[in-house]
């Protein structure tokens, strides 16, 4: 076991699976000489050369549509957005592309490709570099969506994302790349489509994901300090959930809070609270909260954007109030 930063552990994965398998290449802005903005791709070009490490133009619509095809022709495309909120200008070519491409050539075509980046709110980094795309790209059929929050999960889940033959959207959270974790000496590849439990507990199911797993373990002093017992899951998997984990849990708590760094209005909330209360209403002895971020741009000054996102107080506090039944 070895003591890596999650950049690291996602320089790892793409390096070894490199290594594995020689259709496996990287395109996106400084992803080559530069290494790529938080160095995860640092030096790899020195080992694999400038085709398998390509640097593009900042055309995010052009080198997305470019992976598609060769995806399509038999390469294992990963693209690095330098920001996530960029892809925004690839929204075609990932969701009338990337997603549909295998169902609508009646299966004839494999779309083997990831889509990986830093997202979620910095520390000031302006409404444009604050977005979530989860939401957006929620709905796209074909996609499949995974939020990392441990280098450890990183690693193994970028390996399994990179094999996988459909199209991975990989978000990293812009604020964890400096997190260390152990990593084991061995190879070791997780699935794309289970989620994982933080903490055991009776009293209360805390489904979280992405950098509100930490902000969720940060309230865990101050809720045991109340008496309570919260389980916490770190649903990994966006599309499709696991829902055999969270039906597991729902049943033993019969009570769900979902907190998350993704908008309100339409959000990876408001789907789970959708099925929950679909598949699991007779288990729940009150209402799904939604602790989410505020339906406005991120504000750039500091104090004003850590209004907008659920803070480690809010989590305590809404364990409270739905244990004493207030809400």
């Amino acid at each position: 076991m070895a003591k890596t930063l999650m950049f690291n552990a996602l320089r790892e994965a793409t390096d070894e699976e490199m290594a594995r398998d020689k259709t496996v290449f990287v395109l996106g802005e400084d992803v080559g000489h530069y290494g790529g903005s938080y160095k995860v791709t640092k030096d790899l070009h020195k080992k694999y050369g400038d085709l398998r490490l390509l640097d593009t133009p900042i055309a995010e619509n052009s080198f997305c549509g470019m992976a598609v095809g060769a995806a399509m022709t038999g390469l294992r495309p990963v693209i690095e957005g330098m920001n996530m909120g960029f892809l925004l200008l690839a929204f075609n070519q990932i969701a009338n592309n990337a997603g549909m491409l295998r169902y609508t050539s009646g299966g004839n075509f494999k779309i083997p490709m990831v889509i990986r980046g830093p997202g979620g709110v910095g520390r000031q980094l302006g409404a444009e570099h604050s977005q979530r795309l989860e939401a957006y790209f929620h709905a796209v059929p074909g996609l499949k969506i995974v939020a990392c929050s441990t280098a450890y999960n990183a690693k193994g889940l970028l390996k399994a994302a990179i094999r996988d033959d459909n199209p991975v959207l990989f978000f990293e959270h812009v604020l964890l790349y400096n997190l260390k974790d152990d990593l084991p000496d061995d190879e070791y590849v997780l699935p794309l489509d289970k989620a994982e439990m933080v903490r055991s507990g009776k009293d209360v199911t805390i489904l979280t994901y992405s950098r509100m797993r930490h902000h969720c373990t940060q309230a865990l002093k101050e809720i045991e300090k109340q008496g309570y017992d919260p389980e916490i899951i770190d649903l990994i998997s966006l599309k499709p959930f696991d829902m055999e984990t969270i039906s597991k849990s729902v049943r033993k708590t019969h009570k769900v809070i979902i907190v998350e760094e993704c908008m309100k209005t339409g959000g990876i909330g408001a789907e789970l609270v959708a099925l929950i209360s679909e598949q699991l209403f007779d288990e729940l002895d009150a209402p799904v909260l939604r602790l989410s971020s505020q339906d406005i741009p991120t504000p750039y000054n500091g104090k004003l954007e850590n209004l907008t996102i659920v803070q480690p107080a809010q989590i305590a506090e809404a364990v409270q109030k739905m244990m004493n039944d207030q809400i």
